[in-house]
């Protein structure tokens, strides 16, 4: 089939607007494969393996932009590369809308006055510019760039910090102000549990099931996957900490987290039991030393039922499994042994490892629990896997899974043929920002590689959750209706999926691994407080929102309502790195 592609040099667009534009082009007919991507390494990649290469495809840059297309005929590959630039054109108008959109943030504060707070979602390599020109006009910053330099981040801080801002972030994907839902965040009731959170998934697992319980929040304040690091030293979490405990309206505090650095933990629950108030901490992977009003959560899911407990609410508990993991066991034959994970949240990732590992044995991934355990290449499994189609190694030039299921769909057909695999789980996370309807996108493929798994004398268990309430754009309920009808055993979170998929593979594979999570204690002498003044005022009511880079971000604002400025914002010097670097002495 012939191949047709173009490069078009510095022509930047977010990534929502390529996704769009690359549906669009594999919807023509006699189409068989398109991209439409930013040409990073990783993207030039995935466009030779998918049978997309062309002349000029290896002297694309990473700020260039690569649409290629694979059709029956040359003229239809012609017509889908036609369709994709018309595609990108009519995003950037119907984007702008018609209104003037400034060039800076400063000129979009003016604009704004009242606006509080920056939603920077650019590129990596470019975020520190822009999150630096927010904090200089006095905006907090949500800092939902990945991949940024871990130096950088520590930069930020410690200028947030210092001026009493609150910088969330990088890679921060999740928070709820003043029930403002900013990145990838659910729309749950008010309340009076608090949150704050190193794990995007981890905040709309456990407010979303807070919901769930019958209670509500009143912020959920995200930090960025890093700053619990040793090298970053929790600034962000002790800031939203200290606001919390001030907040009137907040009566129980909730801290999620991937392992802190030992050091890290320490002074976070420190910090914790001098608050003054109740905190529930859900440190996955850790074992927390419990008392007084620190109390320690195995899985997302009993930190939303302790905080619940702790602000009245009544808990049901879980509902028994019964009989089901014998029954789908007993179905499997007898060379499929092994878990196969893919899931569009880390956080989701992480505590199904947590969970499974003391149990299954061994389990591979992008994200181990123990160094041994890496899976290297992370594009083939073996053994029992568990992977982040989220992590950075999926995500450079990409969009997040959440929003783009295109790679995690290819790798479930992948993992699904192989007669190996017994049980595939998967999460389904709903919210603001994600994708409109990801059920419907699921569930064809989930009936395909059950079909094909039946016409191979075998039996596939699929299992998972959905992440979201009835009241998200999506709708939680109807979500899992389709998933259900698709053949999914859906169960109502993410550590009793894990729970489900471990009760059936008990027995099969690799026998249980020892695994002792790390023990962490506060210590000895709290912190000193940060000065939190001015995240206190961010606190204090919904905030209006200067925006910069995704435009779905603006739109999911303007759909709740929050007052919100989109800035047209462009890589500086065309993203040309040298140009870039003599930009930056200058300044200097």
């Amino acid at each position: 089939m012939p191949v047709v592609g173009i490069v078009r040099r510095s022509a930047y667009f977010d990534s929502v607007a390529l996704m769009l534009a690359q549906r669009e082009a594999r919807e023509l007919p006699g189409v068989e494969e398109a991209g439409v991507v930013m040409a990073t390494e990783a993207n030039k990649a995935l466009l030779r393996e998918g049978g997309l290469a062309f002349p000029d495809l290896d002297r694309a840059g990473p700020d260039d932009l690569v649409v290629a297309a694979r059709a029956a005929t040359l003229q239809q590959a012609e017509a889908a590369v036609a369709r994709a630039q018309e595609a990108l054109v009519r995003r950037r108008e119907t984007a702008g809308g018609g209104a003037y959109r400034p060039k800076t943030i400063a000129a979009a504060r003016r604009q704004l006055p009242q606006a509080r707070l920056a939603l920077v979602s650019v590129p990596g390599r470019f975020a520190r510019a822009v999150a630096a020109e927010a904090l200089d006009e006095g905006l907090h910053v949500l800092l939902f760039s990945d991949n940024v330099p871990l130096e950088h981040e520590i930069e930020l801080k410690a200028r947030s910090r210092a001026a009493g801002l609150l910088l969330m972030g990088p890679d921060c994907g999740t928070a709820i102000i003043a029930g403002a839902a900013l990145g990838f965040a659910n729309r749950v009731r008010a309340g009076r549990i608090g949150l704050v959170g190193a794990a995007g998934t981890g905040l709309q697992e456990v407010t979303s099931l807070i919901h769930r319980f019958g209670a509500g929040i009143t912020h959920a304040i995200g930090t960025g996957s890093r700053d619990l690091s040793e090298a970053v030293g929790g600034v962000t979490m002790l800031q939203g900490l200290r606001a919390l405990a001030l907040d009137p309206a907040t009566a129980v505090i909730v801290l999620v987290s991937k392992p802190p650095a030992p050091a890290v933990a320490a002074t976070v629950l420190a910090a914790a039991a001098a608050c003054g108030k109740p905190v529930v901490v859900a440190f996955l992977g850790a074992q927390v030393a419990a008392g007084g009003n620190v109390h320690a959560a195995v899985s997302l899911e009993d930190a939303a039922r302790q905080a619940v407990r702790l602000v009245g609410g009544g808990d049901p508990g879980p509902p028994a499994l019964r009989g089901l993991p014998a029954q789908e066991a007993a179905r499997l034959h007898a060379g499929a042994r092994y878990l196969r994970g893919l899931f569009s949240g880390g956080t989701l990732c992480y505590e199904t490892l947590v969970l499974l590992r003391p149990h299954i044995g061994p389990i591979y991934s992008n994200a181990p629990l123990v160094p041994e355990d890496v899976l290297d290449p992370v594009t083939r499994s073996r053994g029992h896997a568990v992977v982040d189609m989220g992590g950075d190694e999926f995500t450079q030039g990409r969009l997040h899974p959440m929003l783009d299921p295109t790679l995690r769909l290819q790798r479930l057909r992948q993992e699904a043929a192989d007669p190996e695999t017994a049980v595939i789980d998967l999460d389904v996370v709903l919210g603001y920002g994600a994708h409109p309807d990801p059920a419907t996108a699921l569930a064809p493929v989930l009936r395909e590689v059950r079909e094909a798994a039946r016409r191979a004398g075998r039996y596939l268990v699929v299992v998972g959750s959905v992440c979201g309430t009835d009241e998200d754009p999506q709708d939680a309920a109807a979500q899992r209706e389709v998933l259900a009808e698709a053949g999914m055993l859906v169960e109502d979170s993410n550590a009793r999926a894990a729970r489900l998929a471990g009760l059936v593979l008990e027995g099969r594979g690799a026998p249980r691994a020892a695994w002792t999570p790390s023990r962490v204690a506060p210590a000895a002498v709290p912190p000193p407080w940060p000065e939190v003044g001015p995240i206190a005022s961010l606190l204090a009511g919904r905030p209006a929102v200067i925006s910069v880079g995704l435009d779905l971000f603006t739109e999911s604002l303007q759909t709740q309502g929050v007052p919100v400025v989109a800035v047209d914002w462009r890589p500086p010097a065309g993203g040309k790195p040298h140009l870039m670097d003599l930009l930056d002495r200058l300044e200097a």
